[in-house]
């Protein structure tokens, strides 16, 4: 209702996928690890947003899976979803196996957008900012700075819930 609200098809012909690692509190043990690149302790969640930064996919795995595979994961679960999606946005942690899975079973493209090298801090990258800014709307939900939750269903919810939030607040 709310693509629609902006003038747009139901359904996204582009969506952009990116994932945050996230420190986990005391006390949690359930499907948590370590992310060597970022080095946090925690839980990572992979989105994929549509131009409008609209969730259509939330996983949460453990922050020790790779990107590759916590994106096929996040993936699989739009099946029967998005009749017209084409393309996929994604960075380079979405280049080797992810991008392979997407092409061959689903026939979607899988676009690689990279920064310069020359280039240090963040820099929006067209089409795939979206994604960026919907992690930066969790941000500012104090109990999604980090993870607080016991199972992943439920923190896969509260990611759920930030996002109707967002959209309710926007009527």
């Amino acid at each position: 209702m709310e693509r629609k609200r902006n003038g747009k098809e139901s359904t996204p012909s582009l969506l952009a996928i990116d994932s945050q690692s996230v420190k986990i509190v005391q006390f949690i043990n359930q499907e948590t690890g370590i992310d060597g690149d970022k080095n946090v302790n925690g839980r990572k969640r992979t989105i994929l947003v549509d131009t409008l930064g609209l969730p259509f996919s939330i996983k949460v795995t453990a922050a020790n899976i790779s990107d590759n595979q916590a994106g096929i994961l996040a993936v699989d679960l739009l099946k029967g979803k998005v009749s017209r999606l084409q393309k996929i946005i994604a960075d380079m942690g979405y280049k080797n196996t992810f991008q392979e899975y997407i092409e061959v079973n689903y026939k979607w493209e899988v676009e690689i957008a990279q920064k310069p090298e020359s280039t240090k801090g963040f820099i929006p990258q067209k089409k795939r900012w979206q994604v960026e800014r919907s992690f930066g709307w969790l941000n500012f939900r104090r109990r999604l700075f980090r993870d607080v939750e016991k199972t992943i269903a439920s923190a896969e919810a509260m990611l759920q819930i930030a996002f109707i939030s967002f959209i309710i607040n926007k009527l």
